[in-house]
């Protein structure tokens, strides 16, 4: 009887530990494919690929522990501070399973059992574009120096007005490049200045890129690094005159190596033209410029904030944030005229690596009256990790990488279309302003004599 009591109660702990088991093709696989994969396969930005039960075994251990540390997948928004699509953020199940996972030996599991291998676009994220470009000729980069700003004109041959939906942007020397603003020119101007110093392109921080232009001129949008592309809501696209050049205004950090970059670009088409103008709600306004933005060495709390109240009703429908190294946190909040608030973005823990536009779930309705506030928090001490001085260096607004700068971008349309002049000129006067107060506190001149200091590129 002790017997059949002992083997029954054997019995049952192998079931219960069959039931814990964890195993690759069941539970793993899934997990993986769904949020890594996209990145950590052939031809993609990540440094190895994620596709196969030995690539996720070889590197189990690690992938353990930046799971755990939310380090990937890639998503820096907090949770539950805006509700955002395709949200990369991994369950506290999935982490736990993960790390079981790699406790118990990383077991295979049953073969018949494993997922499909997901269907990706060949060489394209969004799918074949509409419009594939190219830059005319490529650009040399040195191993190393300051920061690169470069501009190129690519022409697009466009015979129609078209409306565009999405940009997906492929370097072909991904680690150099850290962003890219993109904009269209459908004056020739940009196109004139190409190669004036001998070599593709011309630089500098190009206008057209950063407020939008003037004119037949304006911007698409841009990428950086860690960015991936996606699709504007439906009804929303930028435009795109014909005859248009796409220019890129590319911002190149360099690795220590020679590097080749010659970009291409998919551009993604609307149906029909849309009912809105897009429009960029800034703060602060022009990255910074005129914040006045000065940290010390060894400065480990520093704060810039800024306000705008909207002088009309707005649909807010993504969100993005941009600085640099030092920076750390960034907030962004809308207090509505009842005085109830709405979150609009929350970064704990800035990431210069990682650069993403956050598409709300749903429109954020904005009335009139709204008031839209962020705070930017910057770290200039050795206990920032990511403090790329060591020891620390004095810090001020620049457009070189180890400068600074700082914004919270929401992406908007004004809600009735009677209203757009009205949000344009607000945006143009906050813009105006920036501009003032740079030329004011020194910035403007600062950033003038960098720029004249700048060594030409190299001879190619």
């Amino acid at each position: 009887m002790r017997a059949n009591f002992v083997g029954l109660f054997a019995a049952a702990a192998a079931l219960v530990s069959a039931a814990d088991k964890v195993t690759f093709t069941e539970t793993i696989a899934p997990i993986i494919y769904q949020n890594c994969a996209t990145c950590h396969r052939p031809g993609e930005a990540a440094p190895f690929s994620l596709l196969s039960y030995e690539d996720v075994k070889k590197r189990g251990t690690l992938i353990a522990s930046v799971t755990k540390a939310r380090y990937m997948p890639p998503w820096h928004a907090a949770h539950g501070y805006g509700e955002f699509n395709d949200e990369r953020r991994l369950t506290d199940a999935q982490i736990a399973a993960i790390g079981d996972w790699v406790s118990q030996g990383m077991p295979q599991g049953d073969p018949a059992r494993m997922p499909k291998l997901p269907q990706f676009p060949d060489g394209w994220h969004l799918g074949k574009p509409d419009l594939i470009i190219e830059m005319p000729a490529a650009f040399e980069l040195p191993a190393s120096g300051p920061d690169i700003y470069r501009n190129f004109a690519i022409p697009t041959h466009l015979t129609e007005d078209k409306w565009v939906r999405a940009v997906e942007f492929r370097p072909s020397a991904r680690k150099a490049v850290h962003h890219v603003l993109y904009a269209y020119d459908a004056t020739g101007a940009v196109a004139k200045l190409d190669g004036a110093d001998g070599h593709p392109g011309f630089g500098g921080m190009s206008s057209i890129g950063i407020t939008g232009g003037t004119g037949n001129s304006g911007s698409l949008g841009g990428w950086a690094v860690g960015g991936t592309p996606v699709f504007l809501p439906d009804g929303l696209a930028f435009p795109l005159p014909k005859n248009s050049d796409i220019v890129l205004q590319m911002h190149f950090h360099l690795t220590g190596k020679p590097e080749t970059e010659r970009s291409t670009v998919g551009l993604y088409f609307a149906d029909r033209a849309p009912e809105r103008k897009i429009m960029a709600l800034q703060a602060p306004a022009l990255f910074g410029f005129g914040s006045g933005l000065d940290i010390a060495a060894n400065q480990k709390t520093y704060t810039i904030e800024d306000s705008m109240t909207l002088p009309v009703d707005v649909k807010g429908f993504a969100v993005s944030a941009h600085a640099h190294y030092v920076a750390k946190e960034m907030k962004a909040t809308a207090t509505l005229p009842d005085g109830s608030t709405k979150p609009l973005l929350w970064i704990q823990d800035w990431d210069f690596a990682w650069q993403d536009r956050y598409n709300y779930k749903d429109p954020v309705i904005l009335p009139k009256g709204t008031r839209i506030d962020v705070r930017l928090t910057y770290d200039n001490s050795a206990e920032n990790p990511r403090n790329p001085s060591n020891p620390p260096k004095r810090v001020m607004w620049g457009e070189q990488s180890f400068d600074e700068m700082g914004s919270v971008t929401v992406l908007a349309v004004a809600a009735q279309k009677e209203d757009e002049p009205v949000l344009q000129q607000f945006l143009a006067e906050r813009l105006r302003e920036a501009i003032a107060s740079g030329v004011q506190n020194g910035t403007a001149r600062r950033f003038q004599q960098q720029r004249q200091a700048a060594p030409a590129p190299a001879k190619q």
